[in-house]
């Protein structure tokens, strides 16, 4: 017998979190959504767990039938070297006495200020930052519990998250000022970078997952001797698949959002206005602001142009249902409140 498609989603309250709880649901699995408070809303065939991460027994007891760990959970970007590997040791654990397949969304941190324009899976890291430093031990510990059995993971690496809500740079700089007619990038605009649209996300993540429960179930059968006998899943204890999502000139981007916050109705009477990050004073104010300090200290990532190779974790999962950046960038406004708004005239928003 084999176990029921089910998965538990750790830290269903964050972005990314949300993201995969929807997806998972609307692909047919029961999902089990892991966090301290409610969700503010569960769709059908997904329920709140309300233990602790570091309760894993309670954890385990809750999620008996997860064939799949989605770790969704992340410390205050402040605290990631004081918090980030003890949370995350929690997780694995508990996928570890769960027999689940361990998913993390990863990120391009540790491959440092000097990485080339294109990452795959086989790019070396050279990360030159401490939280590129703390990344790529968290991936290695991964690696190393797989290697002695213990544990069965993916890293599933993308881009900047934007969509679902606010707590992206989308929000948190670049339409900031969307109602005065303003956007703000935080880097040259000629410059590529790398984006992931969190629906698209959390898609993949279903993706990765059926694949491995396919693969689990063709090995169990071939042990039974029924169909399939012989075959391995093929599929690694340990390894780490790129999500190329959108990747986008800066100029690109804030073409995007005109066009996007247009069709909505917000298009200000002057034209848009754009502008810089004041990097020099956040370094500044850094001294005593430590979110400042840490945000600046990760701001190479939009001077170095990146794009990320997806031809790997498509050949494994099949094609992606990806949303055009358009559309895209029109649902992540509208999930930050720029809804369509009716113009007082000609269709444009007055802002002075």
């Amino acid at each position: 017998m084999t176990r029921p498609r089910t998965v538990l989603v750790l830290g269903a309250t964050g972005r990314f979190g949300q993201a995969a709880v929807q997806a998972f649901a609307a692909a047919g699995w029961r999902v089990l959504a892991q966090a301290r408070r409610k969700p503010a809303a569960l769709p059908a065939g997904a329920v709140h767990v309300d233990s602790p991460l570091e309760d894993t027994a309670a954890l385990q007891a809750a999620a008996a039938a997860a064939s799949a760990v989605v770790y969704a959970t992340s410390p205050p970007y402040t605290e990631w070297a004081r918090q980030m590997l003890p949370l995350a040791r929690h997780g694995m654990a508990l996928a570890e006495r769960l027999g689940a397949l361990f998913m993390l969304p990863g990120n391009v941190y540790a491959y440092g200020q000097h990485m080339p324009p294109t990452l795959r899976e086989d790019t070396p890291e050279r990360p030159s930052t401490e939280k590129g430093r703390l990344r790529a031990d968290l991936e290695a510990e991964l690696r190393t519990r797989s290697d002695r059995g213990a544990l069965r993971a993916v890293v599933i690496r993308a881009g900047d998250f934007y969509g679902g809500g606010s707590g992206s740079w989308l929000d948190i700089a670049i339409v900031k000022s969307l109602a005065k007619g303003k956007l703000v990038y935080p880097g040259p605009l000629d410059v590529p970078h790398a984006w992931a649209y969190l629906p698209d996300l959390a898609r993949a993540f279903v993706a990765v997952a059926e694949r491995a429960e396919r693969a689990e179930r063709a090995e169990a059968a071939g042990a039974d001797g029924t169909a399939g006998a012989g075959k391995a899943n093929g599929v690694p204890a340990f390894e780490t698949l790129h999500f190329a999502g959108h990747t986008l000139t800066g100029r690109e981007l804030l073409a995007g959002v005109e066009a996007a916050a247009d069709e909505l109705g917000w298009h200000p009477a002057r034209g848009w206005r754009h502008g810089g990050m004041p990097w020099g004073l956040l370094r500044a104010a850094g001294v005593v602001v430590p979110m400042l300090r840490e945000v600046a200290r990760m701001s190479y990532l939009w001077r170095v142009p990146h794009a990320l190779d997806g031809a790997t974790l498509e050949q494994a999962a099949g094609p992606l249902r990806n949303t055009p950046p358009h559309q895209a960038l029109r649902a992540a406004l509208v999930d930050l409140g720029f809804g369509p708004r009716a113009a007082a005239a000609g269709g444009q928003i007055h802002v002075h």
